[in-house]
């Protein structure tokens, strides 16, 4: 009899955390490594954030806070839906979690009861199903293909539904394509969604600040008033912010659900960091000048990575709207055998032959729940960019 639970048997480890952890240790063991698996601006925090922590250190802001978020940080983050979504919220319905990824975990624990489906378009971020499989719910996914901009339709949408439908799960811009919905695409869902009461909205919006080239964000409760009470606004300050590791994440949402996700992480973590929370209050209500300048650096480096990227043999990659993320297509090396004999029989094959013969870590399409595919994160310097697509280019070149 196994000594470890069952519901491990449903959940497999994070592609992305794997692929960055394997990049580290050829690092350490002196190998030439570019690391593209991380989805992590290399920016530094802005110095006014951190200062904020240091007061809030200084101050002595270092005790346990209410678990759902200290009050200050609830009335920025109320401030911040009403400034960028004129969503209006009050402080019982919001919460702030150690990172975005507790917010939805513990909104799926607070829901899903065994048979419950969640409607997930794929790709998808790799945590998504496993965190409904830990839930005991069933993930419905939808494939979205590239010639569909890797988006859901109203009528895959609206096939998808039964009537064990309790959640449906959208991330835009997404992680792991880039695709944004635009307000005409986000209608078209939303109207699927009026007429399916039973289904709740789970909107991760994340990335919600990287978007390029005039692209306008929506989300859908800000779209369809008729959704509010049955969405769930996701967001944090991890990848705006460049706060990866401070960890907070936060939602708006019905008091009931919110109260329910309380709960739920007042008996895991209590609340987040104090010291996160002080910092994240100045995220919200400082300047926001610097945004606009990091997306400019970001979508320098997509372009730049979507141009070198379709010039190698065999590969095609979209140009997102939004995040810092590209998924291009590898279906043109599919069958093709690499200078080490090892013949290219799917993605995974691909990224494995690709770190082992050129040291450029990528992760494989199919953990994102559509192939042949890989993910390339260009938050990273320009510089180890351009090396990285060369290192690709030349790697395709040489397959036979």
């Amino acid at each position: 009899m196994s000594f470890l639970s069952a519901a491990l048997d449903r959940v497999k480890p994070s592609a992305t955390i794997a692929v960055t952890d394997k990049a580290r240790a050829l690092k350490a063991a002196g190998r030439n490594v570019i690391g593209l698996g991380a989805g992590e601006p290399d920016f530094d925090t802005p110095a006014n954030i951190k200062l904020a922590a240091i007061h809030a250190i200084e101050a002595g802001k270092t005790k346990y806070t209410d678990v759902g978020g200290i009050p200050e940080l609830k009335e920025a983050i109320i401030a911040k839906f009403q400034r960028e979504n004129g969503l209006t919220y009050k402080p019982n319905q919001v919460i702030v979690g150690t990172g975005g990824k507790q917010v939805l975990y513990n909104a799926l624990m607070a829901t899903i009861n065994p048979g419950d489906e969640v409607i997930i378009p794929a790709p998808y971020w790799v945590s998504y199903p496993e965190m409904v499989a830990l839930a005991g719910g069933e993930s419905v996914p939808v494939v979205c293909t590239a010639e569909r901009g890797f988006k859901l339709s109203a009528e895959d949408l609206e096939k998808a539904i039964t009537p064990k439908t309790k959640w449906i799960i959208l991330n835009s811009p997404s992680n792991p394509t880039g695709a944004a919905y635009t307000r005409a695409e986000l209608k078209a869902i939303t109207d699927v969604l009026v007429k399916h009461p039973h289904v709740w909205v789970m909107t991760d919006d994340m990335y919600e600040h990287l978007v390029y080239d005039d692209f306008a964000f929506t989300t859908p409760a800000q779209i369809e008033p008729k959704l509010y009470d049955r969405t769930l606004t996701v967001n944090g300050v991890s990848k705006a912010y460049c706060m990866t590791g401070w960890r907070i994440g936060y939602a708006g949402g019905p008091a009931q659900l919110i109260k329910a996700m309380a709960t739920i992480q007042s008996q895991s973590t209590s609340n987040p960091s104090s010291i996160s929370q002080w910092a994240a209050v100045e995220a919200l209500n400082g300047p926001q000048d610097f945004i606009p300048v990091n997306n400019k650096v970001f979508k320098e480096r997509r372009d730049l990575v979507v141009s070198m990227l379709n010039q190698a043999t065999g590969i095609d990659c979209p140009r997102p709207e939004g995040a810092f993320y590209v998924y291009p297509s590898c279906a043109g090396t599919i069958g093709k055998t690499s200078p080490g004999g090892k013949v290219i029989e799917n993605d995974e094959d691909f990224v494995t032959e690709l770190l082992e013969s050129e040291g450029v870590a990528v992760v494989h399409g199919s953990a994102f729940g559509l192939g042949p595919a890989f993910r390339i994160s260009y938050a990273t310097k320009t510089s180890d960019l351009e090396d990285a697509c060369k290192r690709i280019q030349r790697f395709c070149g040489n397959l036979r």
